[in-house]
């Protein structure tokens, strides 16, 4: 069953998500509802295909995406640091000391919220096209 829908649907949920913790002042949070919104965005591009896509990495996604789409590589670099997000935003063992709500900023989770917008654009772009 084919579900790009549902997985568009939740990639903006999550755009919307991560704004409202920016509000909030929950940048760890933010970066991560980012992360998410590439990951589910790209999924549905890969759903649309007829193709499974396994993985949580932007990065790599996007990149097994670009064997049948052309992807700019502004898109790609804002992959890499989605990447980033996606662990240490949420497990205090991932840094030396203190909690994920403590290493990030607010500058850190808009500069993330912008690249999975971009990426959310761009597949919902693909999507039409295809």
């Amino acid at each position: 069953m084919e579900r790009r829908k549902d997985w568009i649907d939740e990639a903006k949920g999550d755009l919307e998500h991560a704004l409202s913790d920016l509000e909030h002042g929950f940048y760890n949070w933010a970066c991560f509802s980012a992360q998410q919104a590439g990951e589910k965005a790209i999924k549905a591009v890969f759903q649309r295909m007829g193709a499974e896509a396994w993985g949580h990495s932007v990065a790599d996604l996007l990149k097994e995406l670009g064997r049948k789409h052309s992807v700019p590589r502004s898109l790609a670099e804002a992959a890499l640091e989605l990447d980033k997000a996606y662990i240490p935003t949420r497990y205090p063992n991932a840094h030396p000391s203190g909690s994920p709500r403590s290493r990030y900023t607010k500058r850190e989770a808009k500069r993330l919220i912008g690249n999975a917008e971009s990426i959310v654009r761009f597949c919902t772009d693909l999507l039409s096209k295809i």
